[in-house]
């Protein structure tokens, strides 16, 4: 079979894990914000630029899906613990960002909490599949 023309199969994945009681504005703001991360992390990641019939160029993006999921505030807890105790690179989004307006005061505001202490609305990784089953299992698909 064709290497172009057969199914591409991924050993690694994208997943954003929101909390499930953000407003829609929330969930789509927060995704924006956590895959932006994994590109400059995981140069991989990125796909070919594209260009329509015209010659027109556009940016490259993920080479892959980006699979979203939801779940309760306990289920982003255990998962961030489980991408932390890992060593999976996560990026994180806390309620406290969403009162601020640029990256210097997001990562301000990050640093003043103990990891623990994190009152987390999403979170991304990127890594083995295998892994990142494990560290979003228990949350469910996005609708």
């Amino acid at each position: 079979m064709d290497s172009d023309t057969g199914p591409v199969r991924f050993d690694t994945k994208i997943a954003v894990l929101l909390r499930d009681d953000l407003e829609v504005w929330q969930q789509l703001n927060v995704t924006s914000f956590l895959v932006s991360g994994i590109g400059p992390r995981s140069p991989e990641v990125i796909g070919e630029p594209y260009a329509d019939a015209d010659g027109t160029q556009y940016l490259p993006m993920f080479r892959q899906p980006v699979l979203i999921f939801e779940g309760g505030k306990e289920t982003l807890a255990r998962s961030h613990e489980r991408a932390v105790s890992w060593g999976i690179a996560l990026s994180v989004f806390t309620a406290d960002l969403f009162t601020t307006g640029n990256d210097r005061d997001n990562r301000a505001a990050v640093r003043a909490v103990s990891r623990a202490n994190l009152d987390l609305v999403g979170m991304a990784v990127y890594g083995p599949r295998t892994a990142v089953d494990k560290i979003v299992k228990g949350a469910r698909m996005h609708p």
